[in-house]
């Protein structure tokens, strides 16, 4: 695709011929990300108000809790519990359960705040026109599960932890464009770039910039990052809490009763259980009726119709520009490490 048909579809987006939704979809089918999508479209001034609105979910619950309990599957167990610390997507989920970010994505790519009170713009000031620096107004009244207040420190300290090296987070490439975080207030805090920073959304959004409590975490910080207990029992602000985490098998949680959205969460319980086969994951939600949801089935179509034809569920198509990729090791096996080499 070259600049003047992507310019094409964004002016049918602009005129209301091709939905924002349409719009994501194509641009994922051809590799780009949803959030880089939704800023690409803020950039040109398109639907600037709908991207930034409070989306309303396709489910709204009328009380907190009555759903029982929610029992999913993932193709690979859950290793950590800390999504700066992650060694795959599965890690990340586990860790949501628990911890939640400034502001997370809807299905169209736009930002939706979660702990912010409001996502930053170019309307409301929050983004500086220079590009050189966000503003993020914090919700208030939002409680760590362990009842201590939830504030800028722990913004600021999140971003602490994961951008420096002796950390070795896996997420400290979404803070390396940041020079330094002001804290205005107790609720408000300003990014500060390096340099003009057109996708400013990357640290603190999404699955990846989860907000971590420093008063569990600051004693560990750097070297001894992988030593916090809060890494295998979390500590987090989200809907559920923790109850029981076996690493590389099973995650459970419960009702957080003093949840900072009215009415969520739905389900009283959730399991997240690991490993196994795809198809056998499969069987036990489209077949068994076993469990409730399994995640990533890879399994050949014709199977899953077949599956499905058991009336237990259905399979659903998520649109992803995600790709699978074997990373090489370039490090020289010579080298010694504490007296140690490969051989």
């Amino acid at each position: 695709m070259d600049e003047r048909e992507l310019r094409e579809l964004m002016g049918r987006v602009k005129d209301g011929t091709l939905s924002r939704r349409r719009f994501t979809q194509t641009m994922i089918g051809l590799g780009l990300t949803g959030p880089l999508v939704a800023q690409m479209l803020d950039a040109a001034g398109i639907a600037r108000g709908v991207a930034h609105a409070q989306s309303k979910p396709a489910f709204t619950p009328t009380k907190r809790g009555g759903g029982g309990e929610l029992k999913t599957l993932w193709w690979q167990a859950v290793s950590i519990l800390n999504c700066h610390l992650a060694v795959g997507v599965k890690d990340n989920d586990g860790s949501r359960l628990f911890n939640e970010p400034l502001a997370a994505y809807d299905p169209d790519g736009n930002l939706v705040p979660i702990l912010a009170a409001e996502v930053p713009t170019l309307d409301n000031g929050g983004v500086a026109k220079d590009g050189l620096s966000v503003t993020w107004k914090l919700k208030r009244n939002v409680q760590w599960h362990d009842s201590k207040p939830f504030t800028a420190d722990d913004v600021v300290f999140t971003w602490e932890f994961a951008a420096d090296p002796a950390t070795a987070a896996t997420t400290t490439g979404n803070y390396k464009d940041i020079a330094r975080i002001d804290k205005l207030d107790s609720h408000t805090v300003k990014v500060v770039f390096k340099n003009p920073t057109p996708f400013w959304a990357i640290a603190f959004c999404g699955p990846t910039g989860l907000i971590i409590p420093k008063h569990a975490f600051e004693p560990f910080k750097g070297a001894k990052s992988r030593e916090a207990p809060a890494n295998m029992k979390p500590v987090g602000t989200g809907p559920y809490r923790y109850v029981d985490f076996k690493p590389d098998d099973v995650v459970r949680a419960e009702l957080n009763p003093n949840y900072h959205v009215p009415n969520w969460p739905f389900f009283d319980k959730v399991e997240l259980k690991g490993g196994g086969d795809a198809t056998s994951a499969a069987r036990a939600v489209l077949q068994t009726g076993e469990y409730d949801f399994a995640w990533n089935l890879q399994v050949e179509d014709d199977i899953l119709k077949r599956m499905e034809q058991g009336g237990k569920g259905r399979v659903d198509f998520a649109v992803s520009g995600n790709v699978e990729h074997v990373n090489v090791n370039q490090t020289d096996p010579w080298t010694e490490v504490d007296g140690e080499r490969s051989s």
